[in-house]
């Protein structure tokens, strides 16, 4: 196969979600992003810390739309976070005076280190982009960014998949742990 007959690709597409599994993909989305956003505009407004960031709508998609997915499970979501909130601010802090270089660093090192520990969360490449391009709020963080929004979020959003994933009888979360 040639290189561009590759891109044809060689499979169909994925079934359609029922009505019933949207609607719990919504719930736990909303649940999700409601609590760590009510945190974040609630109470912490006013500080100098956050809660929210851009990456946790993409693990939400993952762990609350597909959470049978590897890349959606506890290890691959709170490993893949934190592991790539450290690589990003290490990036930035060593390479930020020439971002175009630690925003490249800080998402190619966090998507090896993820490989390489087997917590692959995509959403995790975003965490890492964001401590690199991220305000100065998120700048002035410094490594408590990978504690507060980082960790604390993702956690937040963990008990919630838990609860939520499991109510439903055609539902289960995680499929594993470590």
């Amino acid at each position: 196969m040639n290189f561009l007959e590759k891109m044809k690709g060689s499979g169909q597409s994925p079934p359609a979600v029922g009505l019933v599994e949207i609607i719990w993909s919504w719930l736990g989305s909303f649940l999700g992003i409601a609590a760590i956003s009510i945190i974040h505009y609630k109470i912490l407004n006013g500080t100098d810390l956050a809660m929210i960031i851009g990456s946790f709508g993409a693990s939400a998609v993952l762990i609350y739309g597909a959470p049978r997915s590897p890349l959606a499970q506890p290890r691959n979501l709170i490993g893949g976070h934190i592991l790539s909130a450290i690589v990003g601010v290490t990036a930035y802090q060593l390479f930020g005076g020439e971002m175009w270089l630690a925003a490249s660093l800080a998402v190619s090192t966090s998507i090896a280190l993820m490989h390489l520990t087997r917590t692959l969360h995509p959403p995790g490449g975003a965490t890492a982009l964001i401590a690199v391009i991220g305000g100065t709020g998120i700048h002035n963080l410094g490594y408590l960014y990978v504690l507060i929004p980082v960790a604390v979020g993702a956690a937040i959003m963990l008990l919630i998949a838990l609860i939520v994933n499991n109510i439903a009888k055609s539902r289960r979360y995680p499929e594993f742990w470590l």
